[in-house]
């Protein structure tokens, strides 16, 4: 298993390999992709702010949609990290992994573990996207496997209908 290099990701993206659709340049680091807040839902408030800046209360959980669409090739997974700017800001997430063959935006899950409320810019930077090359292809994608949700847009809490 390899971490994909900035080279490589831009690689992959140039043969069509690996799918990051509204790429921006910025969010290219040396050995990932930081993916974009496109919007932000914060739990038990029916309200999705899709513009300007969302509040997150102290003690509040709160769910972000990417900007970034992602297609994962059978040969590749992604681990998630938070960025360090929002740990500092007292903001806990935990993320599981994009799996091999996933396609779509991602829903994250998060946590103000600070005493104080946390701005969260739309378009802003929310965590890392960390490239992993398998060993061998997946048997069966994730499509293939559960594929709860595959295709998802936006904040996504229940899984995807299947069409």
């Amino acid at each position: 298993m390899a971490i994909l290099s900035d080279r490589d990701i831009l690689a992959g993206m140039a043969s069509g390999r690996i799918g990051i659709d509204g790429y921006h340049e910025k969010g290219l680091t040396p050995n990932g992709y930081d993916l974009r807040v496109s919007e932000v839902s914060v739990r038990g408030d029916r309200e999705i702010r899709r513009e300007g800046k969302a509040t997150i209360p102290p003690g509040a959980m709160f769910y972000v949609s990417t900007v970034e669409r992602v297609r994962m090739p059978g040969d590749v997974c992604a681990q998630l990290w938070l960025r360090t700017t929002w740990i500092r800001k007292g903001c806990i997430g935990a993320f599981g992994k994009i799996d091999a063959g996933f396609e779509g935006t991602l829903t994250l899950g998060a946590l103000n573990a600070s005493a104080e409320p946390v701005e969260i810019p739309i378009g802003e930077r929310f965590c890392q996207m960390v490239f992993e090359e398998l060993s061998s292809e997946s048997e069966k994608s994730y499509a293939a496997r559960s594929g709860n949700y595959q295709g998802q847009t936006g904040v996504t809490l229940s899984p995807v209908e299947k069409k």
